[in-house]
């Protein structure tokens, strides 16, 4: 009988798939879609953060603040992103996603969704729910090493994971 492998193997292993899975889905992504890794980068920064000014979104991604405007200008030029008045500064202009660029990065979240609703309809209710929690607890001891405080997630139903 073989030793149970560890934790940090079982999770090195998923991590390995999960991320071979994901950078594939993402490059097919951008290639589809005509996007280098930084606009699609700022594509899905801007989905979670609604606004940032271009200084902010050229520190995020490191690079200059010139290099950051002609990467928005060509996003803003294909319809992803549009330049708004800062409500609180109107000499500083906000960066938002359009209805287009949306959508467009909503139906990428759709795809990766599906793929793991795949993965979870391979496991039965109980190990749904036992999966479910160890990724709780996992989820939280992160949170606590990047300063993030615990939080209680939802107790999901079977089939919801």
């Amino acid at each position: 009988m073989s030793p149970e492998p560890s934790l940090t193997q079982v999770l090195h292993d998923w991590t390995e798939i999960y991320m071979r899975r994901s950078f594939r889905d993402f490059k097919h992504f951008m290639d589809e879609h005509d996007l280098s890794p930084s606009q699609a980068g700022t594509l899905m920064r801007l989905y979670h953060c609604v606004a940032e000014g271009v200084s902010d979104i050229g520190e995020h991604l490191g690079i200059t603040a010139p290099a950051a405007s002609q990467m928005v200008e060509r996003l803003v030029q294909g319809g992803l992103l549009e330049r708004r008045e800062d409500p609180h500064d109107r000499r500083y202009k906000q960066i938002v996603l359009t209805l287009r660029g949306t959508a467009l990065i909503a139906s990428g979240i759709a795809s990766r969704r599906q793929w793991l609703e795949q993965v979870t309809a391979e496991l039965s209710p109980d190990e749904q729910q036992t999966v479910a929690g160890a990724l709780t607890l996992l989820v939280n001891a992160a949170r606590k090493l990047e300063g993030e405080p615990a939080r209680s997630l939802p107790e999901p139903e079977p089939g919801q994971i």
